[in-house]
């Protein structure tokens, strides 16, 4: 459904736009229907950038992006791009800022109705609505005509996946969307995407929580200064990671069940297995990928 094939970005940054920043490069991905892949580095690894050149935010400056076999970066004109945001559709970190404190949070549904369906009659697009919310989870008379501050964090972002459900969605972006939401609402949002990932829908899904990552997706991505270090299913990376970076991100993940002194004494006992990855010049933007088990793939190291 999603494929991105040797996608680079490179930012303009300093005074008067003299230096240049490659924010990604050379990263290759793809997202089937009914599959949740994760983006997961820290912050700057280029995983945000990923989400806006698959919603047409900031254009790739090299590599294909193809949704459905068309390439998005080709994409002209108001009506073609409508067109496909009535497939893809992105939610994003903050929910307060998709929302205007002055009007009723339920208006979002008017702006979808008034931009795609102006000929349904009120009736039908009452219960349309009615239908989305209960997807997501949410009572309709709990949070339709209450205004954003009168709703949580993940009343809102639930919403909004409902505003998307209300179009002919197939793919949906979702960035770092339950950053923001306490531990109890974060478990309410994972599930709902595992509700819609089991309907149908893709979903890439980016974080830098790997604990979430884990818990939600069926394929990892983890990238570094752009590029990919490991992708593979997610079990796999996750109880076999190979490249360095990957084994230092998840060594860093907190264990409820252990102290650090006891992780540390287990991984001085237990090493993990090492790989011999050829290396690269820092001028080499080229990043090829080495499958070292089926459907596994660990980026090569720069020098």
């Amino acid at each position: 459904m999603l494929e991105l094939s040797h996608v680079h970005k490179v930012y303009r940054v300093g005074a008067f736009g003299g230096g240049r920043l490659r924010a990604v490069r050379d990263v290759d991905l793809t997202v089937e229907p009914g599959q949740v892949v994760s983006l997961i580095g820290e912050s700057g690894s280029g995983k945000s950038t990923i989400g806006k050149m698959v919603l047409g935010l900031t254009r790739a400056d090299e590599g294909r992006i193809l949704f459905e076999g068309r390439d998005v970066s080709r994409i002209r004109g108001f009506a073609a791009r409508k067109e496909y945001y009535r497939h893809v559709q992105g939610v994003f970190q903050d929910p307060f800022s998709s929302f205007n404190p002055i009007f009723k949070a339920d208006r979002v549904f008017e702006m979808i109705r008034s931009s795609y369906f102006p000929k349904v009659s009120d009736a039908d697009w009452r219960e349309r609505v009615l239908d989305a919310v209960g997807t997501v989870r949410l009572d309709p008379g709990n949070v339709l005509d209450k205004y954003p501050h009168q709703l949580s964090g993940g009343q809102l972002q639930r919403l909004l996946i409902a505003r998307a459900l209300l179009l002919d969605i197939r793919l949906l972006v979702a960035d770092e969307i339950i950053s923001m939401l306490d531990a109890s609402t974060r478990i309410d949002v994972l599930n709902l995407l595992v509700d819609l990932k089991e309907r149908g829908l893709g979903v890439l899904f980016v974080t830098h929580d790997l604990s979430l990552g884990n818990y939600v997706s069926d394929r990892t991505v983890i990238l570094r200064k752009g590029a990919v270090a490991e992708m593979g299913p997610t079990r796999r990376v996750f109880e076999n990671p190979l490249h360095p970076y990957s084994r230092h991100l998840l060594s860093c993940v907190p264990r409820m069940d252990r102290t650090w002194a006891e992780v540390d004494a287990e991984r001085a006992a237990h090493p993990p297995p090492e790989i011999d990855l050829p290396t690269v010049s820092e001028g080499d933007f080229s990043a090829p990928l080495i499958e070292v088990e089926e459907g596994h793939f660990v980026g090569i190291d720069q020098g």
